[in-house]
């Protein structure tokens, strides 16, 4: 029986990502923040030169089984590095970045599966002066970024794919089988990625970081979450350490908040429902409701929130999305 399956991760700048005094760069349009990836892959290669994403990772495996044993297999794919445009005035130049070697071990095996891991990814586009530990305790260079990505086959025809590692920045999405956004991972870290000193803690070193993987948002939130960070008014961005209360239930309360970075828990009534991550737009039943905050929002991770007045998305979206939540039928 032949098994195929496959996983794509794509990295990015999500508005509002950057801090500390690079920051300046994007907010005079030096260079840019990233729009947000589409829903599903049709061309890869066309997102690349559309300059959508700053780097891709893409494993396409397969296995052969006779009963449990594993008779033949094979891998392919790897890294699809993207660019940097940086403007002045009316001109714009593009970097190209720098790849390093894809790591791909040798594939683990057992009784009725076989499990192939790959790393890839390189050097940013753009040096950017960045401030180290040790002497000379400054470096005009980028930081490394990659994606550690696993899939692993089984006889019976089944195939589970996983973000197993990756750098703390930028943004990484992870595409299944379908082409379609899966999952993602819940936490930015750029002022950690910004000082790192050199390969030597990344997988082309000894070591890899470790990723919190957070579920996909809906369609409609993706689409939503460009009206409220772009479709007007400034939001207030609002930063919070692990766990702070963002609202509490039973609380006035008419604005909505969209994930930026992190992770969320959601109590109703002192039950728990699932976690969220980056991406869910909260507190829409609070507008649609009367202004009272249905469910306590903690933050189980550091979290970074936009707050934007209800205003900002038409009610009828507000509806939909209300009606696509339906947390409290979640309840464990």
């Amino acid at each position: 029986m032949r098994v195929e399956s496959t996983i794509t991760s794509i990295s990015w700048i999500p508005s509002e990502a950057v801090g500390g005094y690079t920051k300046p760069a994007f907010t005079v349009g030096l260079t840019h923040y990233d729009d947000p990836p589409p829903d599903a892959i049709n061309d890869l290669d066309a997102l690349r030169d559309a300059d959508r994403f700053r780097f891709a990772n893409r494993l396409t495996v397969w296995a052969e089984f006779d009963g449990d044993r594993v008779t033949g297999h094979g891998a392919g794919g790897g890294l699809v590095m993207g660019a940097t445009t940086v403007r002045l005035g009316p001109l714009g130049v593009t970097f190209a970045a720098l790849g390093l070697p894809d790591l791909r071990p040798e594939p683990q095996m057992g009784d009725g599966w076989i499990r192939f891991t790959q790393t890839a990814g390189g050097r940013t586009a753009l040096p950017f002066p960045r401030r180290i530990a040790r002497p000379p305790y400054l470096r005009l260079q980028s930081p490394l970024v990659w994606t550690t990505l696993s899939v692993t086959l089984y006889a019976d025809g089944r195939a589970e794919a996983m973000l197993e590692g990756a750098s703390p920045f930028p943004r990484h999405w992870v595409y299944g089988p379908d082409h379609r956004l899966t999952m993602k991972a819940g936490l930015t870290d750029f002022a950690a990625w910004a000082t790192q000193e050199g390969p030597a803690r990344t997988p082309w070193g000894d070591e890899d970081s470790p990723v919190l993987v957070t579920a996909a948002e809906t369609a409609l939130e993706r689409e939503l979450s460009l009206l409220i960070m772009r479709g007007g008014a400034r939001p207030l961005i609002r930063s919070l350490p692990a766990g702070s209360c963002l609202v509490r239930q039973g609380e006035p309360g008419s604005s909505l908040f969209l994930l930026l970075d992190g992770v969320l828990g959601v109590d109703v009534d002192g039950r728990s429902l699932p976690e969220l991550g980056p991406g869910a737009i909260l507190g829409e039943r609070a507008v649609l409701e009367g202004g009272t905050r249905t469910a306590t929002l903690t933050a189980l991770t550091p979290i970074r929130v936009a707050e934007a007045p209800a205003e900002s998305v038409d009610r009828e979206a507000l509806t939909r999305l209300a009606q696509g939540h339906h947390r409290e039928d979640q309840l464990t």
